[in-house]
């Protein structure tokens, strides 16, 4: 096995301290956003602020959960899980995907019975200014965590931070919606803003589940495929190598894993074979610089009958024996 260089300890350790204040600092917001929801809730008796409030109690448990596993997914690797603990952050999104889901059943819920019975209003000035004011925070903390989330590669601060966006582009929607129903005295428009929230959320939900199960079904990034592809076609091109074939690559929170098998002529000594084979492996490393990337490299002669003397045909097109199990 020939694994690539780990990243310097000092930048590591700067990498999961951003990631640990970020996530504290969503925890501690989500607590504000609940608290002062619930209160526009009491203060107006709006459907919407009411469905909104709903939506930040899933997201202050969703927050907690993603809290837990980007600790966990810090951890080293150990006898148990010899690849780390990065497939936590898919079940991270997983779970706030299905907590979300959860909500916009309730919302959807909570709308049609007032539409029924009616809803029953009052003091929408305060709450909208109250709501208003959250609605700010949680935009400045929504692009602050995805924004972070993406610059130290954590799926758990993207997905925390867009479920954030979420709760403000639904916060904005119940703003217009209850200031409508303030303006114009219109009741049953502050339950059709509901629907609008939980069809909003439902997206969301969608979203965060799609990509949590293709990152669980380990699902190779067609780009990073066409990368790997071109710089290995491009290693036998200028002949540091003869020849590969059975490519595979997946990802694992902020960890690629690489498996190839290089080809060299049969005469060429093991030990230039290993040095090319790092020359390789250095030229990948390059391909994922925001990564740790682990490189599995097999080392064979030229002609494959040689290799495996049991029966494999010999490749004739690198690229077709790539796909599509290989990938």
């Amino acid at each position: 096995m020939i694994d690539a260089p780990s990243r310097d300890s000092e930048s590591a350790t700067d990498v999961q301290c951003r990631r640990r204040w970020a996530m504290g600092l969503s925890l501690g917001v989500s607590v504000l956003m609940l608290v002062g929801k619930l209160t526009a809730t009491v203060l107006t008796g709006s459907t919407a602020i009411l469905s909104d409030a709903a939506e930040s109690i899933i997201h202050l448990f969703a927050t907690g959960f993603a809290g837990f596993s980007l600790w966990y997914a810090a951890t080293p690797p150990d006898p148990d899980h010899p690849y780390g603990h990065g497939k936590i952050a898919y079940f991270a999104s997983a779970v706030e995907g299905t907590l979300i889901l959860i909500a916009a059943v309730v919302i959807a819920g909570m709308a049609v019975r007032d539409f029924v019975v009616g809803p029953d209003l009052r003091q929408l000035d305060a709450g909208l200014l109250l709501i208003g004011g959250l609605t700010a925070i949680n935009l400045g903390l929504g692009g602050y965590l995805v924004r972070t989330g993406r610059q130290t590669n954590s799926l758990v601060l993207v997905s925390n931070g867009q479920h954030v966006l979420t709760d403000m582009w639904t916060s904005l929607g119940v703003i217009v919606g209850v200031g409508l129903v303030w303006a114009t005295g219109v009741t049953w428009l502050d339950p059709a803003v509901g629907l609008l929230v939980a069809a909003n959320i439902l997206r969301t939900a969608s979203r965060l589940l799609r990509r949590s199960v293709y990152g669980l079904m380990d699902e190779a990034d067609p780009e990073a495929t066409e990368g790997l592809l071109d710089e290995l076609t491009e290693a036998k091109a200028d002949g540091t190598i003869a020849e590969y074939h059975q490519v595979r690559h997946r990802r694992s929170g902020d960890q690629v894993w690489i498996e190839y098998h290089l080809m060299f002529p049969g005469d060429m000594s093991i030990r230039e074979a290993h040095a090319r084979s790092h020359e390789v492996e250095d030229r990948v490393d390059t391909l994922f610089p925001d990564d740790e990337v682990h490189v599995t490299a097999h080392l064979e002669p030229r002609r494959h009958e040689e290799a495996h003397p049991e029966g494999h045909r010999e490749p004739t097109d690198p690229l077709r024996e790539v796909a599509p199990g290989d990938l």
